[in-house]
């Protein structure tokens, strides 16, 4: 090939970047928990316990499948619920940053969130350490499964880090206001 040709190549690969790229995504949310969603947008705590049940039900869908003795295609299907699991969770910890970001109390609804992050990592780990799959059907989400407890694990720690941060906060707040001016 000569180099007018792979400038040619080049140029039609740049072009057709941005076709590929605007595919439609898959949103693991549903039309309805949209809604519950945009009516509790200025509400942290509703919103986040929202995100919660919504993520608690994504990995409640990757048990089913695992069970269905009518899925023909268990280690896609697995892969499949493990990634809307896993894009909800992401949307879950952006939701916290926005809103530790813009200074809002979350200590009460990182509790729950946290007592989360323990349940989902116990039931992912279990997922991986159960041996019932065959090679073939685990090839299909090893590698997924690996990283949503990785995700988990850290944000297990940046959730009780955060919550340690705002109850340091609110209690240098109380003290300042207590304190005679």
């Amino acid at each position: 090939m000569n180099l007018g040709h792979g400038v040619i190549c080049c140029g039609l690969s740049l072009l057709l970047l941005p076709i590929a790229s605007a595919a439609p995504r898959h949103d693991p949310l549903t039309p309805a928990e949209i809604d519950q969603l945009r009516d509790t947008a200025q509400e942290p705590d509703q919103r986040l316990k929202l995100y919660v049940k919504f993520v608690r039900a994504r990995l409640a869908a990757v048990e089913q499948v695992r069970s269905d003795p009518k899925v023909t295609d268990r280690g896609q299907e697995t892969h499949d619920r493990l990634q809307d699991f896993l894009d909800l969770y992401d949307e879950l910890n952006d939701n916290i940053d926005t809103y530790a970001d813009r200074k809002e109390d979350l200590r009460k609804v990182l509790k729950p969130i946290i007592e989360a992050d323990t349940e989902f990592e116990a039931k992912l780990r279990a997922l991986k350490n159960s041996g019932t799959a065959s090679k073939d059907e685990q090839s299909h989400y090893e590698f997924l499964l690996t990283n949503t407890i990785d995700t988990i694990d850290n944000s297990a720690q940046d959730h009780r880090q955060l919550l340690a941060e705002q109850e340091e906060a609110a209690k240098h707040k109380k003290k300042t206001k207590a304190e005679p001016q």
